[in-house]
């Protein structure tokens, strides 16, 4: 089973960019649908991005589109989430997750099966 370690969380001032990783330990997302969640103090987790590794296809929350971008690495092996013009209100603890075949139309946390363990990332003004 596909287990998703992320790395790359940090401070930045408000502007910054940073980038996010998400390995799959011991696998490959090779036709999977991942995505990238974020969960603030006090606030229900929501759905940043997702895509589906088989084709490449992409989806985006309104909240970051034109602000995030997320890619795959051409062994599948990684998951990246570079995100630029970074607010404070994008602080939050963001999760990678996974699950197998097809992302859906919505980008709802239940439909993952496979979570890592959360990475913080904290932006400043």
């Amino acid at each position: 089973q596909v287990q998703p370690v992320e790395s790359g969380g940090g401070s930045v001032q408000a502007g910054g960019s940073l980038r996010l990783s998400c390995a799959a330990s011991g696998y490959t997302y090779s036709n999977y649908c991942v995505g990238w969640f974020r969960q603030a103090p006090g606030k229900e987790r929501e759905g940043v991005a997702s895509i589906y590794t088989g084709i490449g296809s992409t989806y985006y929350a309104d909240s970051v589109k034109g602000r995030f971008t997320i890619s795959q690495d051409s062994a599948k092996n990684t998951l990246f989430l570079q995100m630029n013009s970074l607010k404070p209100g994008d602080t939050a603890m963001y999760y990678c997750a996974a699950h197998s075949g097809y992302c859906y139309d919505d980008l709802v946390d239940a439909d993952f099966g496979f979570w890592g363990q959360g990475t913080q990332v904290t932006v400043s003004s």
